[in-house]
C-alpha cells in the first residue's frame, strides 16, 4: 500500500474515516447553513452577529479544558463518541425544526451556538485521541494527516451542497441533511472491532488537568506550537466570516458563499495529502506552512473579482492545513500516551478557545472596514506567528551554517529519536525494537579480562 495511504490497512481506520468522511460533510453543510441564516436570514448582514454566534460555538472547549482532557483520557473514547455524536444529531434536528416553523430568532440561534460548542468541547479531544487507537504508533501521523483530508475533502462538497440547497428549498432541509450524516459516523463507531483497538494507557482515577499543563511547560516546542496556532485559530480562521461577507461584497447568493468554501478546501485536501506523505510531522513544516499562509492571506486581500479572490483561496486553504495538520500530528505523536487526552484537550481549547477572542473583532472589523481589512488582520497575526516559530528556532541552536557548505543552513531535528515502547503492538514496532537480554557478570567483563582468566 502506498505510504500516503498506509493507515488504511487497519480495518478499524477503513470504516472511521468513510463515517467521518460522510458525517464532516453534513457538518460542513450545517456551518454553512448557520453562517448564511444568522447573516441574511436573522441579521441584515450583520458580520458582528457572526462573530458572537461563532465565539459562543468555539468558548466551551477553553472554558470546560479542565474537565474535557481528563474525560478523554479516563473513560471508554468509542462511548463517549457515540454520546456526543447523537448530542450533535438531536441538535441538528431542533435547529432545523425551529427554522422549519419560522420561529428561530438570534437569540435562540445564539443558545444553539453555546449548546453546540458545549458538546463539541467533549467530542474535539476524543475524536482526536481516539484516531490514535485505531491505528499502530509509527502510522499515528498518517492516520491523523488523513483524517484532516477527510475533512477538508468534506468542505469541498459540504458547503457548496449547502449553497444549492439553500437556494433551492430553504436552509432546513440543510438541517435535516447534517442529522442523517450522523448516522454515517455511529455506525462507524458500531462497527468497529473493539479487540483490534490499539492498548492505550487510561489516566489513573488520580490524574488531573495540571499534569498535562506542566507537561506542556516542560515543552518549549510544545510552547510555541500553541502560541502559533492561537493566533492562526483567533484572527486567520475565521472563513465564515471571511467568505460570506465577501460573497456578499461581489453580489453573491447563498451558492457563492458555499462555492468559495469549497475552493477553499480544493487546496485543504492537497495540504493534507502532502503531509500524509510524510513520514512524520516536523515543526519546520509547521513553521513554513505559517508564513505561506499570510502570504496568501495579504494577496487575497487585494483581488478585485470574485474568482481571482477565490483562486487565492486555493493557496489560503493548502497553507492553513498544511500547518494546522502538522501541529496536530507532531502534538498527538510526540505525547507521553498516559497524557494524550488533556495535551489534545489543551491544543483544542488554544485552536478554538482563540476564536471567541479573534472572531467578534474580526466580524466588527468586516463590518465597519469591510471584509478586505478583516483578512488582512489574518494575515498579519500569521507573519507574527512565523516571527514567533522562526525566533525559536534560531534561539534554540537548532538553525546554524552547514558544517561543510559556507551558504546552505541545517536545521537540526525538533525532538530526539527515541525507542518506541511496544505498548502498542504491531508487526512494525516487533520488528523495531531492540530486546533486552539478560546479562551475566562475566558479560560486563571486558574480553581481556576474560581471556586472562
Amino acid at each position: 500500500m502506498s505510504a500516503m495511504f498506509r493507515s488504511f490497512s487497519a480495518f478499524n481506520y477503513r470504516v472511521w474515516f468513510i463515517g467521518a468522511l460522510v458525517s464532516n460533510i453534513g457538518a460542513w453543510m450545517q456551518a454553512t447553513a448557520i453562517s448564511w441564516v444568522v447573516l441574511t436570514e436573522l441579521t441584515s448582514n450583520d458580520a458582528a452577529a457572526m462573530g458572537v454566534t461563532m465565539a459562543l460555538q468555539f468558548a466551551p472547549p477553553l472554558l470546560l479544558v479542565g474537565v474535557t482532557g481528563l474525560v478523554a483520557d479516563r473513560f471508554d473514547r468509542r462511548k463517549l463518541l457515540l454520546l456526543t455524536q447523537s448530542l450533535l444529531l438531536l441538535l441538528g434536528v431542533a435547529i432545523g425544526a425551529l427554522i422549519f416553523a419560522g420561529a428561530m430568532t438570534l437569540p435562540i440561534m445564539y443558545g444553539f451556538a453555546l449548546a453546540l460548542g458545549v458538546v463539541a468541547a467533549f467530542d474535539n479531544p476524543a475524536r482526536q485521541a481516539f484516531v490514535s487507537d485505531l491505528v499502530a504508533r509509527e502510522n499515528a501521523s498518517n492516520a491523523v494527516a488523513l483524517n484532516a483530508a477527510s475533512f477538508n475533502g468534506a468542505r469541498m462538497i459540504g458547503p457548496a451542497v449547502a449553497g444549492i440547497v439553500i437556494v433551492a428549498i430553504g436552509t432546513g432541509w440543510v438541517f435535516v441533511a447534517n442529522a442523517v450524516t450522523f448516522l454515517a459516523m455511529l455506525g462507524a463507531l458500531v462497527l468497529i472491532r473493539t479487540n483490534e483497538l490499539v492498548p492505550r494507557v487510561k489516566a489513573p482515577q488520580s490524574s488531573r488537568l495540571a499534569d498535562g499543563v506542566r507537561y506542556v511547560a516542560r515543552r518549549p516546542d510544545f510552547i510555541v506550537t500553541f502560541a502559533m496556532v492561537f493566533l492562526i485559530g483567533a484572527f486567520g480562521m475565521n472563513f465564515p466570516i471571511l467568505a460570506s461577507t465577501m460573497a456578499v461584497e461581489f453580489g453573491k447568493e447563498a451558492d457563492g458563499f458555499g462555492l468559495l468554501s469549497s475552493i477553499l478546501a480544493i487546496g485543504s485536501v492537497a495540504g493534507a495529502l502532502l503531509a500524509a506523505r510524510r513520514d512524520r510531522a516536523r515543526l519546520r513544516v509547521l513553521i513554513v506552512g505559517t508564513a505561506m499562509f499570510g502570504v496568501a492571506a495579504l494577496v487575497s486581500a487585494f483581488m478585485p473579482t470574485y474568482w481571482l479572490y477565490a483562486a487565492t483561496l486555493v493557496f489560503t486553504g493548502f497553507s492553513v492545513v498544511t500547518m494546522m495538520a502538522t501541529a496536530n500530528g507532531y502534538v498527538q505523536t510526540t505525547t507521553d500516551p498516559a497524557l494524550r487526552g488533556r495535551v489534545l484537550a489543551l491544543y483544542m481549547a488554544i485552536l478554538m478557545g482563540g476564536t471567541p477572542i479573534g472572531a467578534p473583532i474580526v466580524g466588527w472589523v468586516a463590518a465597519e472596514f469591510g471584509p478586505r481589512a478583516a483578512i488582512l488582520v489574518g494575515a498579519v497575526a500569521a507573519f507574527v506567528a512565523f516571527a514567533i516559530g522562526a525566533t525559536w528556532l534560531l534561539v534554540s541552536g537548532r538553525l546554524h551554517r552547514h558544517e561543510r557548505k559556507r551558504f546552505r543552513l541545517t536545521l537540526d531535528e525538533t525532538r530526539p529519536l527515541s525507542v518506541v515502547v511496544p505498548e502498542e503492538f504491531s508487526d512494525e514496532v516487533a520488528g523495531t525494537t531492540p530486546i533486552p537480554l539478560p546479562r551475566d557478570d562475566d558479560d560486563e567483563m571486558p574480553a581481556r579480562t576474560r581471556a586472562a582468566s
